[in-house]
């Protein structure tokens, strides 16, 4: 199939079972689309679309999200995961508010110079915001493409990468590229799926490589699989009189980094020590099932203890960013999923035993 008929089979679908009313569409921007490739990283569409209009709600420009504090950019981000999303996305709004008066940048150069935008996600941004003829791979084209070329080899290893970009590259269209560009995308999302692809309604089924050979099960190849290692931590959950929860802002890089979480060891020992220096007078009230969180790259074995400091005026607070915690205040700050969990489950009156 040469490119011409390519085109004209992909764009004669999208015109008919194209998505067209995702929230970003209407109207289209530079900023808007920004906003929702980002989330769309690692996160299907259904979940992203609360986020985004969330999102869009508090932080509705550039100049919004550049003046606002990373907390409140956190806290809005909360639940979606992969958090470096969110603190590059602060990042790239004061640089683009600094640098470009606001103004989302049109230069390829400039764009993908930006904190968190890489070359895939830059091409969809000018292609479907400014009609500019960049090639995207993102997970969604590189499976169409695969299959559709035969390309076997994980997508991730570079030989293998560098062969599907040179393959994006030549078939992005000078013309209509931004309904060339979704239609890629929306033809990984919703025919050529994962599991179980629609081979029946796909407009590329009569050239495709892995129908004719039956391997869309096996394209693209999956990643060389790597057994996971284990993380043990415990999670302190510090109640004082008033019914409030000890938290401490993490890190701002690293996991979960910007997050409010409860104050986190590697043992008991570590934690009971840490009690003994820092609480006048505390008891052990329950320490909760362990439980499993996994993240990309290792799994988190976690449990809990319940501590009463009893006299919480006494109660030495030597960071800053330490702050007791309130019920009504757990949609006011970004909270890692597994943290947020604890608190709705054990922070209720008739949780706490003595």
């Amino acid at each position: 199939m040469d490119n011409k008929t390519f085109h004209r089979q992909i764009f004669d679908w999208f015109d008919r079972h194209g998505r067209k009313d995702l929230p970003w569409q209407h109207p289209i921007s530079a900023y808007r689309v920004w906003i929702s490739e980002i989330m769309l990283q690692q996160t299907q569409v259904a979940t992203v679309i609360p986020y985004y209009q969330k999102f869009m709600h508090a932080f509705p420009d550039i100049k919004t999200l550049a003046q606002a504090s990373l907390d409140d950019v956190l806290t809005h981000w909360a639940g979606l995961g992969y958090y470096a999303r969110a603190r590059n996305l602060h990042k790239a709004a004061r640089v683009i508010q600094h640098q470009y008066n606001g103004v989302f940048p049109q230069a390829f150069e400039h764009v993908v110079a930006l904190p968190g935008i890489g070359r895939s996600t830059a091409g969809a941004i000018l292609s479907i915001a400014f009609g500019q003829p960049h090639a995207i791979l993102d997970g969604n084209v590189k499976r169409v493409l695969s299959r559709f070329y035969g390309i076997y080899g994980w997508p991730g290893d570079s030989k293998v990468s560098k062969e599907l970009w040179q393959i994006s590259e030549r078939l992005t269209p000078q013309q209509r590229t931004a309904d060339y560009t979704q239609a890629m995308m929306d033809m990984g999302a919703t025919v050529c799926t994962r599991r179980k692809p629609v081979c029946s309604v796909c407009p590329l089924q009569p050239d495709c490589y892995a129908f004719h050979h039956q391997e869309t099960e096996k394209l693209p190849s999956t990643r060389p699989r790597k057994a996971l290692p284990v993380k043990q931590s415990v999670f302190l959950c510090l109640k004082n009189n008033q019914n409030q929860i000890l938290l401490q802002q993490r890190p701002p890089v690293g996991i979960w980094g910007g997050l409010w979480s409860l104050p986190e060891f590697d043992d008991f020992s570590s934690l009971e020590y840490w009690c003994q220096l820092h609480c006048n007078d505390f008891s052990i009230i329950e320490q909760l099932p362990d439980k499993r969180h996994t993240f990309s790259h290792y799994h988190l074995d976690y449990s809990t203890v319940i501590v009463k400091e009893k006299n919480p005026k006494n109660f030495v607070m030597e960071q800053d960013n330490a702050v007791w915690y309130k019920n009504d205040a757990i949609h006011s700050l970004g909270l890692p999923a597994p943290i947020k969990r604890i608190l709705q489950e054990h922070t209720e009156e008739n949780q706490w035993r003595e």
